[in-house]
């Protein structure tokens, strides 16, 4: 491990002498033990340039593992040392907004022996996070915009939604749909639509679905808050495409529909490859898809 955590930092910092630096050690000392891994390893992990080192082909690919190596071991004295001072388990979570309100938040104090803790993130960022600070990543994936999944993650689905075509309910009736009636969004091509703002996924999701449509919406509102879409489409500022599990409780009169055209999203969790065998991750799983029945 320390000598993994050497050539991580090499990689960092460029140079043997700035990873002696960084690590209040000599420069014989570094390039000792890098000597040392590159016969446990069998390959060269270093060639000479200049009067500097650079890693070699093999030496990157090790150094890629090590991110995630001392991610997980980062990870493991962290729940060791909260299991040693609180008795309990701690599992952080990135989730989006609307998975931290409806699955996350339930479970706050479900889960015997165990503590979460919470950011909040887009999928993106909480897989960031998944191999630095993070146990559990809740990200989705639209059938429009399918979500890789990343290297050494362990995959686990908690659900699957569907999309809702939105609209207010004095446009529905001029339209002469019946709540619940499917929708053909070529119909709205005129109308105006309102948006999640650009960097999250779900506005893409709507220019891919309209597109597929065969028009490019005339989007004339943008929110990061889906409870503040739902609000304007109430409100007869025009229409939107909401999933199922972001329109919220007790929200203003709307007049919902699913799609001709099915559009769906899946929810799941992201994992550290093997980290779901800790007991306390495993419950913390157990008991989101628990709350998903």
């Amino acid at each position: 491990m320390r000598r993994l955590k050497l050539l991580h930092e090499l990689a960092q910092q460029g140079t043997v002498a700035a990873t002696a630096d960084a690590l209040q050690l000599t420069g014989p000392a570094v390039s000792q033990q890098l000597a040392v891994l590159e016969r446990e390893a069998g390959v060269p992990l270093l060639e000479k340039r200049g009067r500097n080192v650079v890693l070699t082909a093999a030496g990157r690919l090790l150094v890629s593992h090590a991110d995630i190596i001392l991610g997980d071991v980062s990870a493991a004295e962290s729940a060791l040392a909260a299991l040693k001072a609180n008795g309990s388990g701690t599992v952080r979570i990135a989730a989006f907004a609307t998975a931290a309100r409806t699955l996350v938040a339930p479970i706050w104090t479900d889960v015997p022996g165990v503590q979460l803790r919470l950011v909040d993130a887009e999928p993106d960022a909480a897989t960031s996070l998944l191999h630095q600070t993070i146990d559990i990543a809740i990200v989705h994936s639209y059938t429009l915009l399918p979500r890789p999944t990343p290297a050494n993650c362990e995959v686990h689905e908690l659900l699957e939604e569907p999309v809702l075509f939105a609209v207010s309910p004095k446009t529905a009736a001029q339209k002469h749909l019946v709540e619940g009636q499917k929708v053909r969004l070529t119909r709205f091509a005129d109308e105006r639509w309102l948006a999640p703002t650009k960097e999250f996924s779900c506005h893409e999701m709507i220019q891919r679905a309209c597109g597929a449509a065969g028009f490019v919406p005339d989007i004339v509102a943008e929110a990061s808050d889906f409870a503040v879409l739902v609000a304007l489409v109430a409100a007869g500022a025009g229409v939107a495409l909401v999933p199922r599990m972001a329109i919220p409780d007790g929200h203003e009169p709307v007049s919902l529909h699913p799609l001709a055209v099915p559009v769906t999203r899946k929810i799941y969790a992201l994992t550290r490859m093997g980290s779901a065998r800790r007991p306390d991750i495993r419950a913390v799983l157990e008991r989101l898809r628990a709350s998903t029945d």
